[in-house]
Parts: C-alpha cells; structure tokens; sequence
C-alpha cells in the first residue's frame, strides 16, 4: 500500500471557513453544476480523493468516476454520521435532480466490483419518495469540511436518522457546512445545525431558505444567481417567489465579458434580469489546502 500523501501546512489566520465569513463571500451562483449523482456507502476513512482513496477498491472506484464523467454524473461515497461498521450489504443510490426529472433509486452491493455491473439505465434500482440530507464532513480534503460538517450531520441525523448521510467532497470547503438537498440538488452553505434544520423543514413544506441557498445543482451559475436576484425583488414587491419550483429559466444568453441576460417564468409573468460575475474581493487562499490565492466571485445584478 502505497503511503498517504503528505497533508498541507496548516493555514495563517483563520481557516478557510472563517476567512469566507470575514470576507463576506457570497453564496449565491456557487452551486457545482450537476444534474445527477451515484452515491456509494463506504463506512471508515476517506483519503483527499475519496473515490480512489477508502476502503473502495480503488480500480472499481476509478472505473466508476470514468463512467461518470463520460455519463455527466457526479460520485459521492456517503457514510452514516458516526461509526459504523462494515456491513455484509450496503447501499448505492442513483439522484436525478434535473427539474421535473427528480428521482431516488436505491439498490445494494455485498462486493466492490457488482457496481462495474450496474447498467447504464437510470431507471436501475428500486424508487425512493423520500429526500436525502448530505453534509460534506470529507476531513482530508478539507478540515473545514468536517469541523463545521460533522455538528450539523449529527443534528440532522438525531432528527431524521434514516435521511441523513455524511458524503465525501461537495465544492466549497469554504463555505462549509455544506448541505446538499437531493433530489433537488439544493446547496445550502454556511450551514449550523439549526439553520439545517431549518432548510430541510422548509424543503419539506416544498420551499428554499434564500439566504443560505448557494443555488441549485441543476441550473447553470447565471440561472442560479438570477433567481437569487429575482426572489429579492420579488419579496421586496409583495410577492414572494420561494418555491423550490418557483422561477423556472426561460432563456439564457450571454450578453457580454461574463454577463447574461437571464428570463424566468415568475408568479406573475416573464422576469428577465441581466446578472455579471465578478470579483467580490481582493485574492486569498479560498480553500485550507490552497497554494495560491484566487478572487472569490460574485453575482451583480445589472439591469431588470
């Protein structure tokens, strides 16, 4: 067994977390764009890459990432919060979480290589209702991860234990704790284990907390940063907009350097606003492992 890789110099100041708090980072248009997820438990540790870094055997792991990257779907190992032991059987689930397509299949594994033989359908596994809670507590990629993620794992799983799941790198570290909502894909950041709470609550009554919303997995950054931009205008109007399905895209288009015009469908007609990616910040290390600094960004809004 080859050794562990070194892990980085511990981080001046406060850690990446912290710092992303200090700087005011925003959250909205921050979601990773991904539409569909293969989940796999895998109890014990995860190394920096966890797929091919855990107790998964690491050539069926490295198969399973070539799949999805060539099926534009995204692999997280998931774990239970806690110790748990290694069960004879344990669980794979497929997320659809394109709007209008939302779906949970479930099916399980006793051997590393039976997920070589899932077939590519999406329709594979056994239907699920139920959502899916998913806290980033993935320590070796980011202490972040866990020192902010495992508080909130644990107070989700006391309250919804069978709905709860620790999962391996989410994107953000500095944001953590990052929850992420399936089916639906919705990325909360900045999470304590009430305001959590608090998101998965809403999202049972079948709506978002805006001001943790990081955006929605499905929708491409400018959409995301739209709708954010759209539902503050619309809850300053009178006429609140926080569906999970509410402000669905129209049309996107580019409308200049890093800007786009985005139309959406709101509760009283068509929204269009005009939103630009920029620098919110001088430089910084954005993540507790990073070498070299980088600009967080942020979503302006233009014209509406």
């Amino acid at each position: 067994m080859s050794p562990a890789p070194p892990r980085p110099p511990a981080p001046r100041g406060p850690r990446c977390a912290a710092a992303a708090v200090l700087r005011g980072d925003p959250l909205p248009g921050t979601a990773p764009p991904v539409a569909g997820w293969l989940l796999v438990e895998q109890p014990g540790p995860w190394g920096r890459d966890a797929v091919t870094s855990s107790r998964l055997d690491p050539a069926v792991g490295a198969a399973l990432l070539e799949r999805a990257r060539a099926a534009g779907v995204r692999v997280l190992l998931v774990r239970r919060p806690g110790r748990s032991p290694l069960a004879r059987y344990r669980r794979w689930a497929r997320v659809d979480s394109r709007p209008a397509h939302e779906s949970v299949r479930w099916g399980r594994f006793a051997d590393d290589r039976e997920l070589l033989d899932l077939p590519g359908d999406a329709a594979a596994g056994t239907p699920s209702g139920d959502p899916l809670y998913l806290v980033c507590a993935h320590a070796r990629h980011d202490p972040c991860c866990a020192t902010q993620g495992r508080p909130v794992a644990a107070a989700l799983a006391e309250a919804h234990p069978a709905l709860t799941w620790e999962c391996s790198h989410l994107g953000g570290c500095r944001f953590a704790a990052n929850l992420l909502v399936l089916p639906h894909g919705l990325y909360y950041g900045h999470a304590s284990p009430g305001r959590a709470l608090a998101a998965v609550a809403a999202h049972r009554d079948g709506l978002l907390v805006p001001e943790d919303l990081r955006g929605r997995s499905a929708l491409p950054a400018p959409v995301q940063a739209a709708q954010h931009h759209a539902r503050l205008r619309l809850r300053a109007a009178g006429t609140p907009a926080d569906g999970v399905d509410d402000l669905a895209p129209l049309r996107v288009a580019p409308a200049g350097e890093r800007t786009w015009r985005v139309s959406l469908a709101g509760p009283a007609g068509e929204v269009a606003l005009v939103v630009r990616d920029e620098p919110a910040a001088a430089p910084a290390p954005l993540t507790c492992a990073a070498r070299t600094a980088a600009a967080p960004r942020r979503w302006v809004l233009v014209d509406a």
